[in-house]
């Protein structure tokens, strides 16, 4: 059985309703102290995607743990959030002024 495998099921064991995500990192690695925050945030997508259980709160749970690790390093709290695009402002008088120019 994959390293992957392995934590997928202690997560099964270990998830319970209204569990938080540093919480379920941190009774991972107790059994599994060798295995990265990456390596656990793989093994849960993996429970979720070969999850026979559907419609449970521990699935909800694992699924928030799973996005919530997502795209992020071992010790790196980054922020994920968007920036905002700004829309270039095209006037009239832009317009006007190059009709102007190819007419003379």
């Amino acid at each position: 059985m994959a390293l992957i495998e392995i934590i997928a099921a202690t997560l099964w064991t270990l998830v319970k309703p209204g569990m938080k995500p540093k919480e379920l990192c941190a009774a991972v690695r107790e059994r599994h102290p060798e295995a990265s925050k990456k390596e656990i945030v793989r093994a849960a997508f993996y429970a979720l995607t070969d999850s026979p259980l559907s419609g449970s709160q521990a699935l909800a749970d694992l699924h928030n743990f799973a996005l919530m690790g997502r795209g992020q390093d071992d010790g790196a709290d980054t922020d994920a959030t968007v920036g905002q695009h700004r829309k270039k402002n095209r006037g009239t008088e832009r317009h006007s002024d190059h009709v102007a120019s190819r007419s003379s």
